[in-house]
């Protein structure tokens, strides 16, 4: 599932491309993938991009009007974006928008239809979708300290929980408990101070280095090849290979 870093970067490319851009035709392929019925999703159609923003692992398109598309990619929901003449990938494409300057297609691998889009009206309608977790760089290590033992739980659960934290799932928990050297299965409850200390150290370095990292291969070209799984990953799917710091099976 995309995560922060990726989300982040799929907004920034979004924002160069669609923001001011008003939404010519909207189309949908699965009906499936549109998860509201009020309103229509035709009143998306002539509206102008206000702005783009992550709400967690969501992706929202603002539009005038007071109007929000939600997209959430889930598993293998991806964003691609491609010229107007392109024929979309047929048996993976939920849904196109269309742009002057372009076509944005969200599509889905496999036969489990997850990735879902809403469009809501207002911003308390949108912020039924927040789940209340922070986002780690905006906060200060106490603040961080007391949501990491909010709940007697192990710490991958504690940094996966969207109430606590925002955007972070299996990759990067694992990435950040990694480089903090602490275990997955530890009890946040038990954590000392210099535990929580290096765990937000090392959370707001990892999301920061990731996201700056897949800044630069994307460069000013759309972000293609979005996966949980990356060759330079310390420990995230690499079980059984040499870990990069002590060599041992991971």
């Amino acid at each position: 599932m995309p995560e922060l870093p990726d989300v982040a970067i799929y907004v920034e490319a979004l924002e160069r491309r669609i923001a001011g851009r008003r939404i010519e035709a909207l189309r949908l392929t699965s009906p499936f993938v549109l998860r509201t019925a009020v309103p229509p999703i035709i009143d998306a159609v002539g509206r102008r991009v206000a702005g783009i923003r992550r709400v967690g692992k969501r992706i929202v398109i603002e539009l005038e009007g007071e109007l929000f598309l939600l997209l959430h990619l889930m598993i293998a929901g991806r964003l691609r974006w491609q010229q107007p003449a392109t024929k979309p990938p047929a048996r993976i494409t939920l849904a196109t928008f269309a742009f002057d300057t372009g076509v944005l297609v969200f599509t889905e691998a496999g036969t489990r239809k997850r990735a879902s889009l809403h469009l809501v009206d207002g911003d308390a309608a949108l912020a039924a979708f927040d789940r209340g977790g922070v986002e780690i760089q905006d906060i200060d290590a106490a603040a961080f300290a007391a949501r990491i033992k909010q709940e007697n739980h192990t710490l991958k659960r504690a940094l996966t929980d969207p109430r606590l934290f925002s955007g972070i799932g299996n990759a990067y928990s694992d990435e950040i408990l990694h480089r903090a050297r602490l275990s997955p299965l530890a009890l946040t409850h038990k954590l000392t101070a210099q535990d929580t200390g290096l765990l937000f150290t090392s959370a707001k370095a990892v999301l920061a280095e990731w996201t700056e990292r897949l800044r630069r291969e994307a460069g000013e070209e759309f972000p293609e090849g979005v996966t949980a799984f990356r060759p330079q990953m310390a420990v995230h799917g690499r079980f059984g290979k040499p870990c990069p710091d002590c060599g041992a099976p991971v």
